[in-house]
């Protein structure tokens, strides 16, 4: 089963910010791994092209009603008709999750991947917590994915 890496922030974000989701979405590509996100723009389009423009697999849990909503790199729509609750799908779909930036959305599904022990990788987030694990960049980020996993046995 392949390791689920779960990439979440913004909705809408500046060129710098989607360029580092891009890179982050290339590394998880590169990694063998499955992408999950909310589906929408922003930072999880950006990490989407990244994995699918590198050969990788997309899933977006949208928090709408219709598949349409999906950013045109989701290969895996999950239609929820859920709202913001859908975070909690994302994170718990999710091995380890990849912060990156954001805002209180992001802030909901940090919270919710501590409480229920889930590693949480940030570049540039909410600084909430010692538990988050701080990245420099895009493969600082996922290669500290690959040593949680491994030592995770995931």
């Amino acid at each position: 089963m392949s390791l689920q890496i779960g990439v979440i922030g913004a909705g809408e974000c500046s060129a710098k910010d989607y360029k580092i989701a891009y890179e982050v979405g290339r590394e998880i590509a590169n990694a063998g791994a499955v992408l999950v996100c909310g589906g929408l723009g922003g930072i999880m389009e950006g990490a989407c092209k990244g994995t699918k423009k590198n050969k990788g697999v997309t899933v977006g849990i949208l928090p709408g009603d219709s598949k349409k909503d999906a950013n045109p790199y989701v290969d895996i729509s999950i239609v929820t008709s859920l709202s913001h609750a859908r975070n909690n799908l994302v994170v718990r779909s999710s091995d380890v999750i990849i912060a990156i930036k954001g805002g209180y959305g992001t802030l909901s599904e940090i919270a919710i991947a501590l409480k229920i022990g889930k590693k949480v990788i940030g570049i540039d987030t909410w600084d909430v917590s010692e538990e988050i694990i701080q990245a420099t960049d895009a493969k600082d980020a996922v290669r500290k994915v690959l040593a949680v996993a491994k030592k995770k046995g995931l």
